[in-house]
């Protein structure tokens, strides 16, 4: 027997040999760029500055990535579909480091349709599609996404609205529309359980528009202030945070901050509002030189976000000191007059660079985001206009 087992061992020692896996750092981060007037995403490798490829849609989009990056959504709102795509990066945690594999990115075939589809939320885990032309927010979480699934839970409000809707745990938040003008903005958050009965009474927020998630808090912005939403001994816990006194102004789009808690919403057309509800003082106004075309938080260093002016100009605002801390000429002007939705910049970061499109010119122009210094520029064919950007580092694993 003990022969036996010698034997047994030396083999397997004699198979771990022959398979010695070895691990390599890798690095990979993608663009996914979505056009102003045709209906494709192009994926363009933020390293090396070569596109990928091309994914057809059925109209133009704006993109949304999953909070772990395997999966990018297309929100195709004058075709009625939201669209799912893979990102083709993935990682797994090994709690002393962390793998990553790399394929190419597609369509998973999971389309969501429906009328007018608007907000896009993640909470949690599982992402809420509201349709406007309908009322109804559509649930889906991303493995289903990823395996090309279409099954959905719905969640209904009382109309057709501008609506939002965000999965909190075990419960729904969901908008509520004015019942005598629906096609305004709606007056209120409604809570639902999974059974979809109404908990408590509808909490007002005139105005509602613009939602995000920063730690375990999710906000709602409202003409007078944000509802801020934590876990509760029985279910969501909902605050009313009220504005400044002065100035006057109300946020619209509000983004979360990573690795710091806070809130950053527009405040006016040249001001950003910084929001941080465990500080004394919560709100904090960044004036900006001209008009505000567009801003986003920065997810690898939690101290920064960035503000794009019609001037042309990108702005490192600094959260903890809540002031502009540089600035870089891009583009030419690009004047916030006109309809809301004309082609204008717009901001992702990847990894240590910045990238930011500019649509008129067919380019996008990189940022680096350690020395805040134009570093160089992409050429991409059309109107390049919505961006997400994902990647990171981990280890491969080879065996010989």
């Amino acid at each position: 027997m003990k022969h036996l087992f010698a034997a047994a061992s030396i083999a397997a020692l004699a198979a771990s040999i022959t398979t010695t896996s070895f691990a390599e750092e890798k690095t990979a981060w993608r663009l996914f760029v979505s056009d102003h007037a045709e209906p494709v995403i192009n994926v363009v490798d933020a390293l090396t500055g070569n596109k990928i490829d091309t994914l057809p849609l059925k109209g133009p989009a704006s993109l949304y990535r999953s909070a772990s990056g395997r999966t990018v959504f297309a929100v195709q709102g004058k075709a009625d579909a939201v669209s799912a795509v893979s990102t083709g990066i993935a990682f797994e945690d090994h709690g002393d480091h962390g793998d990553i594999e790399v394929t190419a990115p597609r369509l998973t075939g999971t389309e969501i349709t429906g009328t007018k589809p608007s907000h896009f939320v993640e909470h949690g885990g599982e992402f809420a599609l509201f349709f406007d032309g309908e009322g109804v927010a559509r649930i889906l979480d991303e493995k289903t996404a990823l395996e090309g699934g279409t099954g959905v839970r719905e969640v209904k409000t009382e109309a057709p609205h501008h609506g939002v809707a965000a999965v909190f745990g075990d419960y729904v938040l969901s908008s509520a529309p004015n019942r005598e003008k629906p096609d305004e903005l709606p007056v209120g958050i409604r809570v639902t359980d999974r059974a979809g009965k109404q908990i408590g009474n509808i909490h007002a927020c005139p105005d509602l528009h613009g939602e995000a998630t920063s730690g375990r808090l999710l906000a709602f912005a409202c003409a007078t202030g944000l509802l801020l939403v934590r876990d509760g001994d029985n279910g969501p816990s909902i605050e009313h945070l009220p504005y400044p006194a002065s100035p006057s102004g109300k946020a619209t789009t509000l983004l979360g901050g990573k690795g710091l808690q806070y809130f950053l919403g527009n405040y006016g057309a040249d001001r950003l509002l910084l929001i941080d509800p465990s500080a004394k003082d919560m709100f904090r106004q960044v004036d900006l030189p001209t008009r505000r075309v567009h801003f986003a938080v920065d997810p690898i260093r939690p101290r920064f976000a960035y503000a794009f002016t019609e001037d042309g100009q990108l702005h490192q605002v600094d959260i903890v000191a809540g002031k502009i801390a540089q600035s870089v000429k891009l583009t030419d002007a690009y004047s916030m007059d006109g309809h809301w939705s004309d082609p204008r910049p717009r901001i992702a970061v990847a990894g240590d660079r910045i990238a930011v499109t500019d649509p008129l010119k067919s380019q996008l122009h990189l940022v680096d985001a350690i020395g805040f210094a134009r570093t160089g520029d992409i050429p991409l064919a059309g109107k390049p206009f919505n961006i997400v950007a994902v990647g990171g580092s981990g280890e491969t694993h080879a065996t010989e």
